[in-house]
């Protein structure tokens, strides 16, 4: 293989920052064809490319997938062009299979049973029981109402001081998560709490005695949950082959629940430095909004996902030979699609770098291939609808009694937004309309 020397390399080491590289052999994968060293990768040897990376890597080599080997060794082939992100959404899973998440590797008596770790027909049938217990595709859930009534119970908290935080947003909306999912008794349950938090921070992977007592508490709740929590639902809808186990999903919807503090504080952040946008959509909220369609907040929240996405990496694995731009790859090979990379990419959309909540106003947006806040195809999200509908509220609740009239990190309305925000590094002062 060519080595990238000189001046050439120099040049785009400096624009990345740390890329070496070797260019590749198109004629066979049989060896890695692209060895890099990108910054910021995780220890499970996903990278974590910046767009700098990318876009210099696309501008080098072209729009073809290319080989990128993290340190640990995994090799993923990297999509960087959208006519190849309409593939990754379309294959069957039978194809191009979900890559499972890391806890998924342990032992399975250590982790719930939930659809992510599940595959074949088992997950098919998990799934179609998760899509109608969350209403998938629908704007606004059936149970709408004691779910808003949820939020509005729990948004005081929000509120309560002058100075909204991470810590008040986790609070506020994990508290009324146990309410939708489990039922009202559940939202001070601050033990339960306690035990979700050591399974988020990963403390507890190998401990089953955590997983066991939050089922048995879970459990309580659920025998007692009304038709309109999500536990409630998801009992009716399990079938008698047990495709389903309502309680042990249950903890996957309580964790799930954690990607709403986080955006609904970035939508926060956004609105506070766009005074025009915070004033149409407080405007929304006070007149109240049809059932929590509420669709100016909707497309800000998506905004926010948008340029902030929660998942900004999507990855599946061959099961099978695949062809890409007339190269061969084995089964078993990673494929990497940097979704963050696709939605802020300045070469493919408009004001890429800018929050503009009016662009999904289009009808056709949410079908945009190169902006998948919740993924396209078979892989999408089950909970998009309940999730906007949750945070959209929210973020209502707040503006109709209060102004944004600060906030850090202090936001350029006009000017290019930054690539990455730390949710936990954000305040917003709120002033009392």
């Amino acid at each position: 293989m060519r080595t990238v020397q000189g001046t050439a390399l120099d040049g785009l080491r400096a624009r990345v920052r740390a890329l070496g590289a070797e260019a590749p052999d198109r004629r066979t994968p049989a060896a890695p064809t692209f060895g890099a060293r990108l910054r910021g990768f995780v220890r499970t040897g996903t990278p974590r490319a910046t767009a700098a990376a990318l876009s210099a890597l696309r501008a080098r080599r072209g729009d073809a997938p290319a080989l990128l080997r993290t340190r640990s060794g995994r090799t993923f082939l990297v999509l960087l062009d959208p006519v190849d992100l309409d593939r990754f959404y379309a294959e069957p899973v039978s194809l191009l299979a979900a890559d499972p998440p890391e806890k998924c590797r342990g032992t399975a008596a250590e982790e719930p049973a939930g659809i992510g770790c599940s595959r074949g027909e088992l997950r098919a049938q998990r799934r179609r029981i998760n899509e109608e217990t969350l209403a998938a595709g629908v704007p606004v859930h059936p149970s709408y109402d004691s779910f808003l009534a949820a939020v509005a119970a729990e948004a005081p908290h929000l509120t309560a001081a002058r100075t909204l935080d991470l810590v008040r947003a986790r609070h506020a909306v994990h508290r009324a998560a146990r309410r939708i999912v489990l039922g009202e008794d559940a939202a001070s349950d601050e033990e339960l709490a306690g035990w979700l938090r050591q399974l988020r921070g990963g403390r507890a992977r190998s401990a089953r005695g955590v997983y066991a007592k939050a089922h048995a508490r879970i459990q309580r709740y659920a025998a007692g949950a009304g038709d309109d929590t999500l536990v409630g639902r998801a009992t009716r809808r399990a079938d008698p082959a047990g495709a389903l186990d309502p309680l042990r999903q249950a903890h996957h919807w309580l964790l799930a629940m954690d990607a709403v503090p986080g955006t609904l504080l970035n939508t926060l952040l956004l609105l506070g430095a766009h005074p025009a946008e915070q004033d149409a959509a407080a405007a929304e909220a006070a007149r109240g909004g049809d059932a929590g369609e509420l669709p100016r907040l909707r497309a800000c929240v998506r905004e926010a996902l948008r340029l902030y996405p929660v998942v900004p990496d999507l990855i599946r694995v061959t099961r099978a030979e695949t062809e890409w731009r007339g190269v061969r790859y084995p089964p078993g090979t990673s494929v990497l699609l940097p979704a963050a990379f696709h939605q802020r990419d300045p070469e493919r959309v408009p004001a890429a770098h800018v929050f503009v909540p009016g662009r999904w106003k289009n009808p056709d947006a949410d079908q945009d291939i190169r902006i998948a806040p919740f993924s396209h195809g078979g892989g999408r999200c089950p909970g998009d609808q309940l999730g906007l509908m949750i945070t959209a509220a929210f973020c209502a609740e707040v503006l109709r009694g209060h102004r944004l009239t600060a906030a850090r990190p202090v936001l350029d309305p006009v000017g290019p937004l930054p690539a990455t925000l730390d949710p936990g590094a954000v305040r917003i002062t709120l002033t009392r309309r």
